[in-house]
């Protein structure tokens, strides 16, 4: 059943792109770093074709405390699919009772994941490949819960899943996300993901980032241009790293800017 709720990490599994282990875990509560993803992730899963992952998330969907999604539901900004599908399960709400400003609830509801898994030796270098030894599974649940070394290794993990879990952290800052937009390694997905993300990108230093990024793709790049201050369009116009059109168009900026 669709969610009415979008982000990189629920598309996955909208997608159908994760593997069983994966889904099972989700489907216990523990694959989810905010409300939102965990009662996305269980309504998304409640019908899934593999009869342990439908039961696992009914039980998990049983176990969640009534009065803290009742209080969820209640946010002007629920999807109106997982009132529909709570509704359904007996747990309705008043519109009347919904606050103007909901914020935003870095927690899940209902917290299954006890114990992270150990890094194996070498990996206290934030450049140490000691990473890539750990599963999918196990490396999901780091880049969600584990420290700011760790994402950055991570987020360069070859495993979309894997550096999209790292952009669902709630742990995530906006000087961690600039620093990303500065790695040579990223992927261009994690580049789009950012990139569509309106909080990061209230921060200049991350569109100066994907800007000056060979990987961003061009259509967000370009929309970023415009916001760019005289010094980094001049910069921009030498930079051998952006791609060939970006410094066009930071020329003709500069140009115009000159002429009127």
């Amino acid at each position: 059943m669709d969610p009415g709720y979008r982000s990189p990490l629920i598309d996955f599994f909208r997608r159908g792109e994760v593997a069983r282990d994966v889904r099972l875990l989700a489907a216990q509560g523990a694959l989810a770093p905010r409300a939102q993803e965990q009662l996305a992730l269980l309504v998304l899963l409640s019908d899934d074709t593999d009869p342990e992952v439908a039961s696992a998330t009914a039980a998990t969907l049983a176990a969640l405390p009534e009065e803290a999604v009742r209080a969820f539901l209640a946010r002007p900004d629920t999807a109106p699919e997982m009132r529909r599908f709570f509704a359904g399960r007996g747990i309705e709400v008043d519109p009347a009772s919904m606050p103007p400003d909901p914020v935003e609830i870095d927690e899940p509801l209902l917290d299954t994941l006890a114990e992270l898994p150990e890094e194996p030796d070498g990996g206290a270098d934030p450049e140490h490949k000691s990473l890539s030894s750990l599963t999918v599974l196990e490396r999901m649940k780091l880049a969600m819960k584990g420290t700011r070394e760790q994402r950055a290794v991570l987020v360069r993990d070859s495993n979309k899943l894997v550096s999209a879990a790292v952009l669902s952290s709630p742990k995530v800052n906006e000087s961690e996300i600039e620093v990303f937009t500065k790695m040579g390694n990223v992927s261009e997905d994690v580049l789009r993901i950012i990139g569509q993300n309106r909080a990061w990108t209230k921060n200049y230093g991350v569109i100066l980032g994907l800007c000056r990024h060979p990987k961003t793709p061009m259509a967000i790049a370009m929309s970023f241009v415009q916001r760019l201050n005289e010094k980094d369009l001049k910069g921009l116009t030498t930079d051998r790293n952006a791609k060939e059109g970006l410094r066009q168009l930071a020329k003709k900026m500069l140009t115009k800017g000159k002429m009127g």
